[in-house]
């Protein structure tokens, strides 16, 4: 994939020096491409009203294309549009079904998960398991079978671990969790920037996934929801928009997915989250796939040589290298290469649980987009082998 033409598509990879900005944090948030910055600005400003409820011609206009971007993100993953829920990102849409989902049992979690993956379901009451990992940082699915009673109604792993790039076997994860009645809430957060994902093929009964992280605006995600499931649950926030009529004696609500989204809607949001949509679907998701698996392996490569790095994960990582440098705390790496334009993660990564596993308090994470490129990695390189000379 050409990334030095695809660099010029996102205006912040310029450093505020005018040099390269080497950005290696895109699994917490990627850069916005022109298009989606013309997107936003269009929808907020020429193009702005309200939706769903003004009867002049642009109120009118701008609800046709908020339910179009409905539309497009949940062809983006395989769904229909009665089927997304838009939320105000991932966690929340987690939220939504740990609080919803009538049937609150046991939920099968495993050791790698987000927080956003562990604290909504303890606060919403499920009693919580914890599946192990194997040696090199999958979601040991054979545990998981051993562990998996009627008891459990819900299995929730990452798609994608946003610290060590392990992919989930997602179509056998759902056949363990379908097979003692339980239901599968995949978080997809770090699959669908860098993956083709298709929720019939995958056959979970729930995906949960942010905009910000697939090049498109922060504050607005998405849950996709089996629409007979989307049926059995109550709202759990309530006000303007999802009701059906309200009245003192009694509310009756409106149908999902509207259900679901109390309130004045992320507009502009969505109209950047399609555009996202569009714009990753132009170059291709199997092709994305390809360049960041070939990055990140190039990085392992890399940094193998190195007596003192420790890396994590397992060998085809998908576009995530986590690693540890001797001594060098992971704060103090990440310090030093910012004076070197490369920006990386340093620290737990909302993964505490996973950092205990490790036995370490902190990693260094490189994590790629679609933008990257092997530059990139000879930067990290480069700032490293400085680290290392100033720690001796």
């Amino acid at each position: 994939m050409p990334t030095t033409s695809r660099k010029a598509d996102f205006p912040g990879l310029v450093g505020r020096d005018g040099q390269p900005w080497h950005y290696l944090d895109t699994a917490a948030t990627a850069q916005k491409p022109q298009a989606v910055i013309d997107a936003v600005s269009r929808a907020m400003g020429t193009d702005y009203a309200t939706v769903h409820r003004g009867v002049y011609g642009r109120s009118a206009e701008m609800t046709l294309g908020y339910e179009a971007a409905r539309r497009r993100v949940a062809a983006f993953v395989g769904g229909r549009e009665e089927e997304i829920v838009f939320t105000r990102g991932a966690t929340e849409a987690i939220n939504l079904v740990a609080y919803a989902w009538p049937d609150k049992g046991r939920v099968l979690l495993s050791q790698l998960e987000h927080h956003s993956n562990i604290v909504p379901w303890q606060l919403a009451g499920w009693q919580v398991d914890v599946c192990p990992l194997t040696g090199d940082g999958r979601i040991d699915l054979d545990a998981a079978e051993a562990m998996l009673t009627p008891e459990h109604t819900m299995v929730a792993f990452a798609h994608v671990s946003n610290v060590l790039g392990s992919t989930l076997d997602a179509r056998r994860a759902a056949y363990l969790a379908h097979a003692v009645g339980a239901k599968l809430l995949l978080d997809g957060c770090q699959a669908v920037p860098r993956m083709p994902v298709d929720v019939a093929a995958l056959d979970c009964d729930f995906y949960a996934f942010s905009a910000h992280k697939l090049y498109g605006p922060t504050g607005i995600g998405a849950l996709w929801g089996r629409a007979d499931l989307l049926a059995a649950m109550t709202p759990w926030q309530g006000g303007g928009a999802m009701i059906d009529r309200v009245a003192f004696t009694g509310t009756t609500y409106a149908p999902p997915p509207q259900r679901f989204e109390a309130g004045t809607p992320a507009i502009v949001e969505a109209i950047g989250f399609a555009a996202a949509c569009d714009y990753v679907d132009g170059i291709g998701r199997e092709a994305i796939a390809r360049h960041e698996a070939d990055l990140a392996r190039s990085l392992r490569e890399a940094l193998q040589p190195m007596n003192d790095v420790t890396l994590f994960g397992p060998e085809d990582s998908a576009g995530i290298v986590s690693f540890a440098i001797g001594d060098i705390h992971p704060h103090d790496l990440g310090t030093i290469l910012d004076e070197e334009n490369v920006a990386i993660r340093a620290g737990h990564h909302c993964a505490q649980p996973l950092m205990d596993h490790l036995g370490v308090p902190a990693t260094a994470r490189a994590s790629f987009g679609l933008y990257s490129s092997q530059d990139d990695i000879d930067a990290l390189v480069r700032g490293i082998e400085r680290a290392r000379r100033i720690f001796g």
